[in-house]
């Protein structure tokens, strides 16, 4: 009797890579679709994973010859296989479904380049047809990968960069304009003959593509006839990584039939998913690129919602904070205190410290005429793609301590209660209004604005003033500083109008004099 437990699933997938690329061009599509049930195969392209000097010699038959090898191979095993191609690879899924009359299963097409017109393109690209007639050049000629990279999200865009910065050999930093020449007669090909593709077609595209438009998305659907098409609203090419890749990967499961929920195993969904190494990186790269720059706004969405940062020590920065509101707070202090001269200036490799991670800092701080240069440890707990815990211990305490307590006492107010002044205390309740639709005026005419955490501070009140308590949830898909500004909102929460009113008047006029 012949085990079924050794049987693979009846259902598998052909995964086919972009241009210069490899798997990491589909994401996490492999693991979302074996946790789903269905069996993912992939080949290495003809001239990939080695050097971009291999693509001079490659045509575009032998990268069709190549798939259409893998599909024979794969088909065998499967009574339904469906096939999926990213870029250059979504036209060469597109060409093969023709080419061998597919219907053992479903065709989708992540971002084909039917034609190269996307915003980032120059305006003399036509031009390549000229020097593809002048022997030699195309062969001598290269196009660089450059930013964006295809992708829109900032925080994975620089990790992209910092791994083509390190040398890492997951996409090819250039590849010869002989080898677009291929890409251009696959092109060609592809725009013939889509009436004989008969197999369900999903069709994703993202309106912001910048190596090519809508128009290659509307030219598939068009041609066609069992196909639906899928526009992406807040990604570039690259939309498996980007912005919209969990949109992605639940259109094309549920176009497979599958229930998105399924590519998350129970235990993962009860205890938060396992983070591979990859993961990590990314997230460790994020938080210190932020830390660097200075910019809160894009270091707040790598925090869990119930994350807890510990400050050690005895000043009044210290303290337990807990949540992702809590720590525009404690940011709002460094700041304010510090008038916003507070500065991450280096970040060490980090270190295993049991199940933590520590990241060494070396920061700065203006103290009077003098600079203050202190060192310092943060160390995280990682849970779930997401920093669950944070604990920042000075390696000079006592130094620390009285730095903050001198800065403290220097700003003359507690940034959290923002003390109403005697005058505009004064303000009568019928004059308040006029007063605050001034001071929103005037806020936009001082000589400076105003630092990063006290504008968030400002837009919180000016919100509750006039819309009352935040919705529970920013709007979906806001970007980092919105989800900032709208979680100080919350912190607002049963705040009178007219004490937000006073609350701002006093803010801006204690702007205005320097205080």
């Amino acid at each position: 009797m012949r085990d079924s437990r050794a049987d693979p699933p009846s259902t598998g997938a052909l995964l086919i890579h972009g241009l210069g690329g490899t798997e990491y061009d589909l994401g996490s599509m492999h693991k979302i679709l074996k946790r789903a049930g269905i069996e993912t195969h992939s080949l290495t392209l003809p001239g990939h994973g080695t050097t971009p000097e291999d693509l001079l010699p490659v045509r575009m038959e032998d990268w069709l010859d190549a798939v259409t090898r893998k599909y024979h191979e794969v088909a065998a095993r499967h009574e339904t296989l469906h096939v999926m191609g990213m870029c250059l690879g979504a036209l060469l899924a597109v060409e093969l479904c023709k080419r061998v009359g597919h219907r053992q299963g479903k065709l989708v097409s992540l971002a084909a380049p039917v034609y190269i017109d996307g915003w980032s393109t120059p305006w003399y690209r036509g031009l390549r047809q000229l020097v593809y007639r002048i022997p030699g050049l195309a062969a001598r000629m290269r196009v660089e990968e450059e930013e964006p990279y295809g992708i829109k999200n900032e925080l994975v865009r620089s990790i992209v960069k910092a791994k083509f910065e390190r040398g890492d050999n997951f996409h090819y930093r250039w590849v010869p304009l002989a080898c677009v020449r291929e890409v251009d007669r696959l092109r060609r090909a592809v725009k013939q003959g889509l009436d004989g593709i008969t197999c369900p077609t999903l069709i994703v595209h993202a309106h912001e593509d910048e190596l090519t438009s809508v128009r290659s998305a509307r030219f598939l659907h068009a041609g066609i006839a069992d196909s639906q098409m899928e526009l992406l609203d807040n990604s570039y090419h690259m939309i498996c990584v980007d912005n919209d890749r969990d949109r992605v990967a639940a259109n094309i499961l549920q176009f497979m039939d599958r229930d998105p929920a399924s590519a998350q195993s129970p235990r993962a969904a009860a205890r938060g998913a396992p983070m591979g190494a990859a993961d990590i990186e990314r997230i460790l790269g994020a938080y210190r690129t932020s830390l660097l720059a200075g910019e809160f706004e894009t270091l707040f969405p790598l925090f869990a919602e119930d994350v807890v940062w510990r400050e050690e020590g005895d000043n009044p920065i210290c303290g337990v904070y807990e949540g992702r509101g809590a720590l525009i707070e404690l940011f709002s202090r460094l700041m304010d205190f510090s008038r916003n001269t507070f500065a991450v200036n280096a970040v060490g490799q980090p270190a295993l410290a049991g199940r933590s991670i520590a990241l060494p800092l070396r920061f700065q701080v203006q103290d009077g005429p003098s600079l203050y240069q202190g060192t310092s440890t943060h160390t995280l707990r990682l849970r779930n793609n997401a920093i669950t815990q944070v604990t920042a211990t000075s390696d000079e305490p006592q130094r620390e301590d009285a730095l903050w307590r001198r800065l403290a006492a220097a700003s003359g107010h507690e940034p959290e209660g923002d003390a109403i002044d005697a005058a505009t205390l004064a303000i009568n309740a019928d004059a308040l209004p006029d007063a605050f639709e001034a001071a929103t005026i005037e806020l936009r005419s001082l000589p400076q604005p105003p630092s990063a955490a006290l504008a968030i501070r400002l837009t919180a009140y000016e919100r509750q003033a006039r819309h009352g308590d935040a919705p529970p949830a920013p709007a979906a898909g806001a970007e980092p500083g919105e989800q900032v500004r709208h979680a100080a909102w919350r912190l607002l929460a049963g705040l009178p109008a007219d004490q937000a009113q006073r609350r701002y008047i006093a803010l801006v006029r204690r702007l205005d004099t320097g205080a």
